[in-house]
This record gives structure tokens, sequence and C-alpha cells, in this order.
């Protein structure tokens, strides 16, 4: 899971609601040159992109950061196909028609989210309200085999352990962290992680270990795409991050330093890229 640096909100941030899920929205102090939708990750939130929203809005972007249905504090049903990507995809889509009105709109979709983004460009009918479509930290198919078979085992406790249980197993399994975490970021990362519906983790690990590979249907698009990623990535190796963006005709940006989140581990650099794309 991404490990947002800080929670306290920049003073150009608010927290809102937005088509019924909940949202960090950022704002320039001066002229807007664009709005971007940023779409979290399995077991991630809208606080992984907390660090990014004041540079960017620095460089006159609006930003709207969300918790997917059943993340956090956006919630949702229980029932398992309401977290489908295919669900997930189609909020994707009600959100980005609720800020089409705010200039040109750029999406982005950082791990499973990158999947979830990837759904919603491929289910569009007619013109597509998206500028531009960033892929952050995520690949074209299923994850790697060994982190499918750790996704594997969460599945496994899902079926018969509660979320406080697994935390619990989580956190003898991961040991002591060096440096350790602050006592406000360590208590977020527990509080978001029970607050998940059930139904959505099962759903969308089922799918991060079986995932499709669509990427020469997203190519047929055209939509002007970036591949980003860090220089490792335990979920989807990095060359194969890179021959995605061959395969896309994308722009491809390594961050330096930086692992599966460069959102939360590099923000400046990540956000100076982000800027530099939806700029161009």
């Amino acid at each position: 899971m991404s490990t947002p640096p800080f929670l306290k909100l920049p003073g150009c941030v608010r927290a809102v609601r937005l088509a019924g899920l909940a949202a960090l929205r950022g704002e320039p102090a001066g002229p807007v040159r664009g709005t971007a939708l940023l779409v979290p990750g399995f077991t991630g939130s809208k606080e992984d992109f907390i660090a990014l929203l004041e540079p960017l809005a620095e460089a006159g972007f609006r930003t709207v950061a969300v918790d997917q249905r059943g993340q956090y504090e956006s919630g949702g049903p229980a029932d398992p196909e309401a977290y489908s990507v295919r669900a997930l995809g189609a909020d994707v889509r009600a959100l980005s028609a609720e800020l089409g009105a705010d200039g040109p709109l750029h999406l982005l979709g950082h791990s499973f989210g990158g999947q979830v983004v990837r759904e919603a460009v491929l289910s569009a009918s007619g013109d597509l309200p998206w500028e531009s479509l960033t892929l952050l930290s995520t690949g074209p198919g299923a994850i790697d085999p060994a982190e499918a078979a750790r996704t594997e085992l969460l599945l496994s406790a899902l079926e018969s352990m509660d979320l406080e249980s697994i935390w619990q197993v989580m956190q003898q399994m991961e040991g002591e962290k060096v440096p350790p975490l602050a006592p406000e970021i360590a208590e977020f990362l527990h509080r978001r992680w029970v607050a998940n519906r059930p139904q959505a983790l099962r759903a969308m690990a089922a799918h991060l270990v079986a995932a499709p590979d669509r990427v020469d249907e997203l190519a047929a698009v055209g939509l002007r795409t970036l591949v980003m990623s860090g220089e490792r990535d335990y979920a989807w190796p990095v060359p194969e991050q890179s021959l995605m963006a061959e395969r896309l005709g994308a722009l491809r940006t390594v961050v330096a330093g930086a692992g599966h989140s460069p959102n939360a581990e590099r923000p400046a650099e990540t956000a100076a890229a982000l800027a530099a794309f939806w700029s161009a």
C-alpha cells in the first residue's frame, strides 16, 4: 500500500464529495490550466496523492483525488459486483462528466487504479472527455507472480478473517520498520485498512491476479498517454512497464529514487513530470 508522507491538508486543498465519492480537491491560486482526476490503487485512498496536490496547484492545475468505491471514506454496498473493474470504471466516467466543464481534463490511475482508468477509457462512448491519460506504476495485465502469490494469501484470509485480524497478522509479518512510521501515519494506515469494504478488497485482489492484457485495445484509442514508474516496482516489473509504453506509443518517465509509489515517495519530481506532460 502507499504511505502518504503527511496528512495535514495544504491550504489550497479541501475535502469534498463528488459523484458520491470522498475526494480531495486542490485549487490553484491563479488561472487554471486544466483539471486532473487522480485514482488510487488497491488498498489505497485519496491521501496517496496528498503530496502532489500543492505543487500541481502551484503549476496551475486543479486536482481531484478520490477514494474509489469501497475504499476508506467512500463506502459502498455489500454486492461484490459493485466493485468490478467495469463498475469502478463507470465511477471514473461519472466523475469525469462532473469535472469536464472545468477545462482540459487529465486522467491518472495509480497501480490497480491504472487498470480502472483504462477500463473507463475503453468503455467510453462518443468523444472522450480526457486530454491525456497517465498510467502510474501499473502494468498491462496481471501482477508479478510473487506479488500474486501474496495477494492470493490475502484473498484466502478475507474468506475467514475480519479486517482487524488481518491487519494484526500483516503487522507481525512486516516486522519492525526502519525508520518507524510517525504515529499519526501509522494510525491512519490502520484506520484506512479497517474502513475498506471487504467485498471491494476481494474483487480488486481477484482482478489483480488475473487481469487481462488490454494494451492493444488502449493503443487503438489513440489517447495521449504517459507511462510513469519508479526505478523499482514489486507489482509490475519496470521493464514490463517500459514495454507497455512502447506498445502504446506513450511517453515514458522513470522517477529516480522511487519505488511503487512515486506520488508519495518522490512527490516533487512526480508533480514536475506530470505538469510538464499536461502542459505539452
